[in-house]
């Protein structure tokens, strides 16, 4: 199988915003979970700094801590 590229190695971003919902909510699955890097072939330098943003968005409330 062929390993994915990271997305946000692809779009040259640099940081990731933790007001881009839309961005955050496609690496959550829908229990409101952070995916893991293999998933979406995220490399390690921006899982860590998505995974921040997605914690920064959960305490601004812009994205779930738990959907039920």
């Amino acid at each position: 199988m062929e390993r994915k590229q990271c997305y946000f190695c692809e779009q040259k971003m640099d940081k990731i915003d933790y007001k881009d919902a839309y961005l955050i909510r496609r690496f959550m699955n829908s229990q409101g979970k952070i995916y893991p890097p293999k998933r979406h072939g995220i490399c390690t330098k921006h899982q860590r700094t998505l995974a921040q943003a997605i914690k920064r968005a959960r305490v601004m409330a812009l994205a779930p801590f738990v959907v039920k």
